[in-house]
């Protein structure tokens, strides 16, 4: 059911010059990482990765965000495709949670996983003073079952 606010996005995104999109496509533009996470969290250094598959087909981004008031970031992972489809979609974070020399010997790490049309996420955890890993997937649920990933997988964003 589209909603008056959905509604008028859709009618602008079909109208603007003149270019005709699928409503699937413009809803779908109206997520973005900033709006999934909420009020406060801004993108960070190195805050968008590619989700795509080993044949390099892209499904879509994993987004990292930061709270400088709260101390919390963020993941989302947006579909650009299949996007309408409810497709197995993941948003996994983790955090450093203790440090010893400037090795992690504790993590912390939350996932958000099931079926999702547009987004998976949001993803919180308190990171202050720490470093982050992210990552992100999407998989083609039908019979090839076809998945993309992406993210960072090394620690990063520390601070």
């Amino acid at each position: 059911m589209l909603t008056p606010t959905k509604k008028l996005i859709l009618a602008t995104a079909i109208s603007v010059g003149g270019v005709l999109v699928l409503p699937t496509q413009a809803l779908a533009a109206a997520y973005t990482p900033e709006g999934v996470c909420g009020k406060g969290f801004a993108r960070v250094s190195d805050s968008k990765r590619v989700v795509k598959t080993p044949s390099g087909d892209v499904f879509g981004h994993v987004y990292l965000l930061y709270n400088r008031r709260t101390g919390y970031n963020c993941v989302t992972t947006i579909k650009t495709s299949y996007v309408g489809t409810a497709t197995y979609t993941d948003a996994t974070l983790t955090t450093q949670t203790k440090r010893l020399r400037d090795e992690p010997v504790s993590t912390s790490s939350k996932t958000d996983a099931r079926r999702y049309k547009y987004y998976a996420g949001p993803v919180k955890l308190h990171a202050k003073g720490f470093c982050v890993k992210y990552s992100g997937t999407i998989r083609d649920t039908r019979k090839d079952a076809t998945t993309a990933t992406g993210g960072r997988a090394t620690w990063g964003n520390c601070g």
